[in-house]
């Protein structure tokens, strides 16, 4: 990596920054500015550290060639992957670093931008499933009403998604797997999240409009408001978000895959306390078929980043995932 440590100058806003700059230790990692989703809970440690210092160096040689070349000097940044990778601590101190060296950046939450509140999300999720999956049952002539009473029980256990009572009820396999791909189509998708409306914002932002009003989405239907950005004096746009690298998503120059198995997703999950239920035979149905479209998406990312701080190559990143 000491390659990187050479003398380029570059100018940005009249002034010189010097590229041979490294991120300096920080002390209270605390004080950090964080993203703009409201009642998130970031806690930045020693490791998001290091994967950050080992991304930084490599992400500017992408990003300072964009900005001489943009008519605005603006660039969008994308670091996504499964909500158990450090998205939003990784992201907090790339933007931080940007800052301390005078390019300024703001970090975005692509959580803000689902039609529906995360509660309400969910249950959507759990009736396609099951409607899906109900319908996959009757198609294939395996609905009985006798099983539909033993389907009922399940669900109201929450375990009608558990491959595990698939030896005690065969014809569920068919009912999960109809469900799975209800759900497939609907998760990730415009359905389900507003990319029009982020991708609206990211081009107000790349054209240099200087006050770009950014929606803020809680936990509660009435907790929905929209605050004033004020980006006259900042060049990137860092957008932290799992789907961050998805093709609705307009506009992004620089997508950052930091990569994680869906069991690595939960834990993280579990650690944060998001919504409950983490650890549901559900909740891993839907990390999965996220995981999956990652591995999709992954040959347009720009760096690949490993659980344990390597930036890899696309064929490097195949092998690790088995393809």
């Amino acid at each position: 990596m000491n390659n990187i440590k050479q003398d380029l100058n570059f100018y940005l806003n009249g002034n010189v920054i010097r590229t041979e700059w490294f991120p300096p230790e920080i002390n209270n990692l605390d004080l950090i500015p964080k993203g703009d989703m409201p009642g998130d809970k970031i806690k930045i440690d020693e490791m998001h550290m290091k994967k950050a210092k080992v991304i930084f160096p490599e992400l500017l040689k992408l990003l300072i060639p964009i900005l001489e070349e943009a008519p605005k000097k603006k660039a969008v940044i994308a670091v996504h992957g499964g909500s158990g990778v450090g998205k939003s601590e990784i992201g907090s101190l790339i933007s931080h670093y940007l800052n301390l060296m005078n390019i300024g950046s703001y970090l975005l939450s692509g959580d803000n931008y689902p039609h529906r509140i995360p509660k309400v999300n969910d249950a959507e999720r759990i009736r396609i499933f099951r409607e899906s999956g109900v319908k996959g049952l009757v198609s294939s002539g395996e609905y009985m009403a006798e099983r539909n009473g033993v389907l009922q029980e399940l669900q109201e256990r929450d375990i009608d998604s558990d491959t595990d009572y698939q030896n005690k009820y065969p014809w569920l396999k068919i009912y999960q797997e109809a469900g799975c791909n209800g759900l497939k189509k609907y998760l990730s998708t415009e359905q389900e999240i507003d990319f029009d409306e982020l991708s609206t914002y990211v081009s107000k932002f790349i054209n240099g409009e200087p006050v770009i009003y950014l929606k803020r989405m809680g936990r509660e239907e009435k907790e929905l408001w929209y605050d004033p950005i004020n980006f006259t004096n900042t060049n990137v746009m860092v957008i932290e978000w799992t789907h961050g690298n998805n093709n609705n998503l307009l506009g992004v120059d620089i997508p950052v895959l930091l990569n994680s198995t869906p069991q690595e997703t939960l834990e993280h999950r579990r650690l944060r306390n998001r919504d409950g239920a983490t650890d549901s035979p559900f909740t891993m149905m839907v990390l999965n078929v996220e995981q999956d479209l990652l591995v999709s998406q992954a040959s347009r990312a720009k760096l690949i980043v490993t659980r344990n701080g390597d930036i890899i190559s696309y064929e490097e990143f195949q092998k690790l995932m088995g393809q």
